[in-house]
């Protein structure tokens, strides 16, 4: 019998985590400044501000919870990298904080309503 519901695509998940966590940071009075900003080095999922702060959001989204929470998946090695990404970034961008920071959104399939489950982990390293 096949599968009531088709596999979602890394890509459309990805997109998904992606947008509920902007409404997320939206809701908490935060600016989206840029979406999926890329260099030669790689890419920042998210980019956003509020007032003084400048946050630098790491977008981790799952379909399920087998693999354990999404935000596991950003490594010692990931957060390094990010950081390399937001100096890169810095170096470029017309914004001069007094604070930056860097988050990880963890989104994960709704448990309660149609919405995915967005969990911010606020100055995550």
């Amino acid at each position: 019998m096949p599968d009531a519901h088709p596999p979602i695509s890394r890509r459309s998940l990805g997109r998904a985590g992606e947008d509920a966590a902007a409404a997320e940071y939206r809701r908490r009075g935060f600016r989206v400044v840029v979406r999926n900003w890329r260099c030669p080095a790689g890419e920042l999922d998210l980019v956003l501000v509020r007032g003084p702060i400048l946050v630098f959001c790491e977008v981790k989204a799952r379909a399920g919870g087998a693999l354990g929470g999404p935000f596991e998946a950003v490594t010692a090695r990931k957060q390094q990298k990010l950081r390399q990404l937001a100096e890169i970034y810095l170096l470029q961008a017309p914004l001069r904080p007094t604070e930056v920071r860097f988050d990880v959104a963890s989104v994960g399939p709704p448990r309660r309503g149609p919405l995915p489950e967005v969990e911010i982990f606020e100055d995550a390293f």
